[in-house]
């Protein structure tokens, strides 16, 4: 196939790129790179630099899919910036969809996500938990999951989107390169490393066995070996919908002991107040993914992931 892949330079687009590459298919990739980076694409795929606004200048009949990952995605910004991510995450998925439209590409594989689910404590959440999104983030996506079924039935767009829950690991030279970090696998190795002096405990008072907050982690190689899958589920008039966990949730303290495990190096801890809207846990249920889509994850262990990340931050330094 011929496939445009939007954020295709970020963390989880580029990953998805190389898989994409290496099963053959035909890659072009829509990124600004304001927060993507040119080493990450691949050869053999061709880069546009361009914004979201600007797909009109790249779609054309010639794509038989578009893998849509281009988006804002820190939770704290959106809280500041509302207006920034429904500006680039709604509707620079409607100006995307508009061209899609155009040019009778009948195939679009969405970057979803899992925190936009209602806080079920550590049960694990599938796709007809309810929903309520506690920022503007969860809840541009929950826009557009919202939007894809119409537009699916109106248009005969085939739509599947896939709902992350937390992307964590590293694909060689593929890993985590936000600024500033605000995500806690790489944050909790910073201190590892000796760039901060400590790493914050949000909450040791929770439900749980601990008293720290539960999470799933996914290998951003499992991540983009499912949206090689989705492809194929694809199918005209109907909007499909999976999650994309690990299946099983680790405490934050669960992860501080599991990078000390691969470190070999202190992380020192101090704990902090809980922050507002910090759910108990939030814990895929990706079965409907593993029966539909035949995924299956080669790296789920905690310690895996950890080892790739760590490996790509010491590459880093």
């Amino acid at each position: 196939m011929k496939l445009l892949v939007t954020g295709g330079a970020g963390y989880i687009g580029s990953a998805t790129v190389v898989a994409l590459v290496a099963a053959g298919h035909e890659v072009e990739v829509l990124d600004d790179l304001s927060t993507g980076f040119v080493d990450n694409v691949p050869e053999g795929a061709v880069l546009h630099e361009l914004p979201l606004s600007a797909a009109a200048q790249v779609v054309d009949s010639t794509f038989d899919a578009v893998l849509h990952f281009a988006a804002k995605i820190s939770v704290g910004e959106s809280v500041r910036k509302p207006d920034l991510y429904f500006d680039v995450n709604v509707r620079g998925t409607m100006t995307l969809l508009d061209s899609m439209r155009a040019n009778d590409v009948k195939r679009l594989i969405f970057s979803s996500t899992g925190s936009m689910y209602a806080d079920a404590g550590l049960e694990p959440l599938a796709e007809d938990s309810p929903i309520d999104p506690q920022n503007p983030y969860a809840a541009s996506k929950s826009i557009v999951d919202t939007m894809l079924p119409w537009e699916c039935q109106a248009h005969g767009l085939g739509a599947v989107s896939l709902r992350y829950f937390n992307a964590a690991g590293a694909s060689g030279h593929l890993g985590e390169r936000h600024t500033p970090e605000t995500h806690l696998i790489p944050m909790v190795l910073d201190v590892a490393a000796g760039k901060r002096a400590e790493f914050l405990l949000f909450g040791d008072d929770y439900p749980t066995p601990d008293g720290t907050s539960v999470r799933d982690y996914i290998h951003i190689e499992d991540l983009a070996s499912a949206h090689v899958l989705a492809l194929e589920a694809a199918e005209p008039g109907k909007h499909k919908v999976y999650n994309l966990g690990n299946g099983r949730g680790f405490s934050i303290r669960e992860v501080v002991d599991a990078v000390r495990e691969v470190t070999g190096h202190p992380v020192p801890t101090r704990v902090a107040p809980r922050r507002e809207g910090d759910p108990v846990a939030s814990v895929a249920s990706a079965e409907k993914a593993r029966t539909e889509l035949g995924w299956r994850q080669a790296k789920p262990e905690l310690r895996d992931i950890i080892a790739d990340a760590w490996a790509f931050h010491r590459s880093r330094t």
